[in-house]
């Protein structure tokens, strides 16, 4: 990830790109770009932290967002864009680089980034811009990362508390999750099983379905932080799930599990999943469980085929 260059280093090489005039496709110089600076196959599969597109690709268009806020650039099509002649006269003093900075001696990019009607003087705005615009990060990956450094930071605290609380509100804790999960029926029938399997190594059972065509069976330890599970706990649940005839388990700690925990594979055809104490907090944040909503940002983009007119 390193190598892929941020927003800001492809503004120039973007503008050089389409330096002769013509209309340009942005898939094709995003392509041209990805070779000059010889960006693997790999570099060029990284996303975006939401997951939605490439890296590199996105960083391409914020470049020619702020060049076309800039009037450097003009789109003359779905995804073709086009110098402008302001573009072409900004070319012949060579500049060096492209940055937000000095973007912002044009007004029009100035008040872009302001967000602001124009009732100050050209100056005032261009004094008034925020820090951001000297960020190699996109306005999209800054709120991506913030997002993701905010739910670490929930995780974290929330781990806190689970390790906090009695070993039968770790069992209630771990059950509710999973009927969250869509595994069946509800909190009541399956809370049912627990503790009352008598069975070493096995504290509940819950439906895999709403009908109960098949069962998962649970252990459920509230171990802290630094106290490890190891492979013999491990080996002792899938002993337990064979005493039963089950061949589906479900391990939950609100500590971790070792290397050798990770990558034991009974030899019979037991499935068991193991669930970290991390990836708990994780999940129960991903279904609501023990977290409320705190704020809502739906980001929006341009609808490109709604304009289409054919």
């Amino acid at each position: 990830m390193k190598n892929i260059p941020d927003y800001q280093t492809l503004m120039l090489p973007l503008l050089k790109k389409a330096s002769d005039g013509k209309e340009h496709k942005m898939r094709d110089l995003t392509e041209l770009i990805a070779k000059d600076f010889s960006l693997t196959d790999e570099e060029l599969s990284v996303v975006i932290p939401s997951g939605t597109q490439s890296l590199f690709y996105n960083r391409v268009g914020w470049a020619k967002t702020y060049l076309k806020k800039a009037c450097l650039v003009e789109n003359v099509g779905k995804g073709v864009i086009r110098i402008t002649a302001r573009g072409q006269q900004f070319l012949k003093e060579n500049p060096k680089k492209i940055d937000a900075k000095m973007l912002r001696k044009f007004e029009e990019f100035a008040d872009f980034v302001n967000l602001q009607t124009k009732t100050t003087s050209s100056k005032a705005n261009k004094e008034e811009l925020p820090a951001t615009d000297y960020t190699t990060q996109t306005p999209e990956e800054l709120i991506e990362t913030a997002y993701q450094d905010f739910q670490k930071s929930v995780a974290e605290d929330l781990l806190d508390k689970i390790r906090n609380v009695s070993p039968s509100f770790f069992e209630k804790l771990v059950v509710s999750l999973l009927v969250k999960m869509g595994y069946g029926g509800s909190v009541k029938d399956a809370g049912q099983a627990i503790g009352k399997t008598g069975d070493e190594g096995i504290d509940g059972i819950i439906k895999e379905d709403k009908l109960g065509l098949d069962v998962i069976y649970i252990q459920a330890k509230r171990w802290k932080e630094n106290n490890i599970i190891g492979r013999p706990e491990i080996q002792k649940f899938v002993g337990a799930l064979a005493g039963q005839g089950a061949k589906k388990g479900v391990f939950i700690t609100a500590s971790s599990f070792s290397k050798e925990a990770k990558e034991y594979k009974p030899m019979n055809d037991t499935k068991v999943i193991l669930i970290d104490g991390l990836e708990l907090a994780n999940l129960m944040i991903e279904n609501n469980l023990g977290v409320t909503p705190l704020r809502s940002y739906d980001l929006k983009k341009i609808d490109s085929d709604y304009f289409d007119e054919e």
